[in-house]
């Protein structure tokens, strides 16, 4: 059974909140006294917005009509990551929050890439679980008490930010973060075209001189920032070149932004460097 077809089961058999049906007549209703008054057009707008309206409570009332929500035909590029899966847990070892996305349709390349996301958000959850467990072992084993232990703040997220979406493509980045005594962060970025049931590359956002391109503009970058010591030179370990492997996002203006982890390139304070690659 895959995402959507759970989905649709789900839907089937989960208890619709009484709050969501009241609230969607009184939609219906308003829809309707804004009909009456409307011109032709307008009413056409107005069902849409209403339409838009009582969807989006659905998916903030209910997560089973959430997941259902896959099923729906993309319009206008809305709704082409969905979270399909979110849920919050807390114990005396760690609060745990996951929202895991999922992209709508059902062909191969978009199974595909689901499958790889709830791969991803379920190895990231279990590395984090066991990197609090391991924790907790050796603050305990080194003299540490059940109280102390008790005053900690260990989380494990695994969350998605959607950073640009047209109606054919989309870039969005799944973040998963384990913060213990030390912090851990691991992010994956999607680029997709989904028109075209493909993976973008740096190549095909900046052609075939790309490689040039994004190293000339990285060095420019670092030269002019502030306090070009943040970053390490090639004999620390720093940049030298981006390659196929380096990660990258689409940002709303189009164009791609390159992104080096954390203490990669820059000292630790600096985090995730960012550096975008005007077109």
């Amino acid at each position: 059974m895959n995402v959507w077809e759970k989905a649709r089961e789900e839907y089937r058999t989960a208890e619709v909140p009484p709050e969501l049906a009241e609230r969607v007549q009184a939609g219906i209703a308003e829809g309707k006294r804004r009909a009456a008054r409307n011109r032709v057009w307008l009413r056409s707008v107005g069902a849409a917005a209403a339409c838009f309206a009582v969807l989006l409570l659905g998916l903030n009332l209910s997560p089973a009509f959430a997941s259902a929500a896959g099923e729906l035909p993309v319009v206008g590029g809305m709704f082409r990551v969905l979270t399909v899966r979110s849920y919050h847990d807390a114990n005396t070892d760690r609060s745990l929050t996951v929202n895991e996305p999922a992209l709508a349709g059902g062909d191969a390349f978009t199974e595909t890439i689901n499958r790889e996301i709830r791969d991803r958000v379920e190895e990231e959850t279990a590395r984090g679980e066991e990197t609090v467990r391991e924790y907790k072992e050796a603050f305990l084993s080194t003299g540490g008490t059940e109280e102390q232990w008790a005053e900690h703040d260990n989380r494990v997220t695994v969350t998605y930010e959607i950073k640009s979406q047209t109606d054919s493509t989309v870039s969005f980045v799944v973040s998963a973060q384990t913060s213990t005594s030390v912090g851990y962060q691991e992010d994956t970025y999607y680029n997709l075209d989904i028109a075209g049931d493909r993976e973008l590359t740096l190549r095909d956002l900046l052609g075939d001189d790309w490689v040039r391109l994004c190293n000339e503009s990285i060095r420019k970058q670092m030269a002019d920032s502030a306090d070009p010591s943040v970053y390490f030179d090639a004999s620390m370990g720093g940049f030298t070149t981006v390659d196929e492997s380096t990660d990258f996002y689409i940002n709303a203006a189009g164009n791609p932004v390159v992104v080096f982890p954390r203490a990669t390139v820059a000292i630790g304070a600096m985090g995730a460097v960012e550096f975008e690659i005007a077109r």
